[in-house]
């Protein structure tokens, strides 16, 4: 089962190579982080042979000369500084809601994992302050739009350097704005000052797109074992086919998510005595049998393909992690310093983000398709000719007097629907800018947003369908006076009901949309619950 990454130490030395769990925690503040000996000098050597490529007055992008459609205007050593600097001021043109606490942290880590690789020349004053400001738990406040994501994420990566430079705002965990200068002085004994590359470093990668990716990557693990384990009690509700989710259907298809989610189901259905292990087993057919509307021998698909949808989701996010994981510990910026190196600075284009922005609209789609399975479950367990003799919505007392989770069911089909609408590829709305230098954009950053943001109206869906699930299983118990529920369906029962109560009456269900929402976003779903 994924869970939300623990750490067994308050410190993770960084060696240049993370993780997307790692990512995480670090963003959060459940970790601090560490530079290795071996890390600094590998950081140290590019540093120097920057240097060494300056003193030789080499000819290199955005040292020696303008930037974008302005290389080809050249720039003596002694504005080096000057340029730095103006690149950050030109580039801080950010507009619209700002990134997260988390959010922002994460940007911080993924530039400085990415400098950490030992080919962008950046001197280790910079690095060991990223460090600090990640180690003191605030964050810059970095607009969230305004970057194409084509040489990189030059716009909020701006607007990071400048709080780093005491120029900009800082905010801690509440969202809390505070003077970047006064973090700075407390923080590092005074602001950044930029020198030689430390600019440009900084604000050319894809570190934007790659941090709000590697998010969502780890949220979306949790969001799909939620999901899994939601659908085992639905079919324990419904007294269904369990055999539809037999082993031998993922040994015969053996696509790895559809054998994890298999697996998944399996364990969460332990102890269950509510379901249809095998019809055909069970009995042989009888006269009565042949009535299949009485007693049909498969479930609706919401049900049945469980295995299947959810297992493409998980490949889908599998090889999402993979391309953001790989983007996390790459040199992202223009141009590289490489080690054993022929010439002393190469010239390329490792800041485009097509990789990221094709696998956040992957992730996208993806978890838009879940979305879909859930809100049908939804609407099959609210439906009274469909749910299996419950009551119409789930209501309690007077038909008609009171609805239930009549209007919650409508809901859901709402979010579904705003969910489809931004479900759009962003990968392939590339617009020329930059004075035709950047003619093609990879609008990664806008895709990863895009996915991310998917990610809430996905878990009030769910919360949806957990209250309704805790209602019918309170329903059922009520009636049958037995149960014979699986240890994970009363674990989620508890779940549910230490935010919210049963309905009785109707009432009001907005905050406990919410309440349940937050919990299924931070709250991991265990994989092996008492039985």
């Amino acid at each position: 089962m994924s869970m939300q990454p623990q750490t067994t130490t308050d410190c993770l030395a960084l060696d240049g190579g993370l993780t997307l769990a790692q990512c995480e925690a670090i963003a959060a503040h459940r970790t601090r982080i560490s530079l290795t000996p071996a890390l600094r000098d590998r950081c140290a050597r590019a540093h120097a042979r920057l240097e060494s490529a300056i003193a030789e007055q080499r000819h290199i992008y955005g040292i020696t000369t303008g930037f974008g459609p302005l290389a080809n205007r050249l720039i003596g050593a002694d504005l080096g500084a000057e340029l730095q600097q103006n690149l950050i001021y030109h580039l801080a043109t950010g507009v619209g809601p700002k990134l997260s606490w988390t959010e922002a942290r994460a940007l911080m880590l993924a530039r400085l994992n990415s400098i950490l690789q030992g080919a962008s020349g950046a001197s280790l004053e910079t690095i060991d302050r990223i460090v600090a400001v990640l180690n003191a738990g605030v964050a810059p406040e970095v607009p969230a739009q305004g970057t194409v994501g084509a040489s990189g994420d030059l716009t909020p990566l701006a607007h990071m350097v400048l709080a780093l430079q005491g120029q900009g705002r800082m905010m801690d965990r509440h969202g809390r704005g505070q003077d970047a200068r006064a973090v700075m002085d407390r923080l590092c004994g005074g602001p950044l000052t930029l020198a030689a590359r430390d600019g440009l470093a900084l604000v050319n990668g894809t570190s934007a797109m790659t941090a709000i990716a590697a998010l969502s990557g780890v949220e979306a693990a949790r969001a799909i074992d939620w999901s899994l384990r939601l659908s085992a009690v639905l079919m324990e509700v419904f007294s269904g086919h369990a055999e539809a989710w037999h082993p031998a259907f993922a040994q015969l298809r053996p696509h790895p998510g559809q054998v994890r989610a298999t697996e998944r189901l399996a364990q969460a259905l332990s102890g269950a005595s509510r379901v249809c292990r095998s019809l055909t087993a069970a009995r042989r057919l009888q006269a009565e049998d042949l009535r299949p509307e009485d007693h049909p021998a498969q479930d609706a698909y919401s049900l049945r393909v469980v295995p299947q949808l959810v297992g493409a989701v998980w490949d889908t996010l599998d090889w999402h992690d993979r391309i953001v994981t790989c983007e996390l510990n790459s040199v992202t910026d223009n141009p590289i310093f490489p080690e054993g190196c022929a010439v002393p600075a190469l010239h390329g284009g490792n800041f485009m983000g097509v990789h990221v922005a094709l696998a956040s609209d992957a992730l996208n789609a993806a978890l838009v398709t879940l979305a879909g399975l859930l809100e049908r479950q939804v609407a099959r367990l609210t439906d009274e000719k469909l749910n299996k003799g419950l009551p119409a919505f789930l209501h309690v007392g007077q038909a008609g007097l009171h609805s239930g989770f009549m209007g919650a069911q409508v809901t859901a089909t709402a979010l579904l629907a705003e969910m489809r609408v931004n479900a759009a590829p962003v990968s392939v709305q590339s617009l020329s800018t930059n004075g035709a230098n950047q003619d093609v954009v990879s609008m990664g950053t806008i895709a990863a947003r895009r996915a991310r943001a998917q990610l809430l109206p996905l878990a009030q869906i769910q919360a949806i369908l957990a209250l309704a699930l805790a209602q019918a299983m309170d329903l059922i118990e009520a009636a049958d006076g037995q149960t014979g529920w699986s240890g994970a369906a009363r674990q989620l029962h508890d779940t549910i009901r230490a935010v919210s109560p049963g309905l009785g009456a109707d009432r009001p269900l907005a905050g406990d949309i919410d309440a349940v929402a937050q919990v299924l976003r931070q709250t991991p779903a265990v994989a092996d619950p008492p039985a």
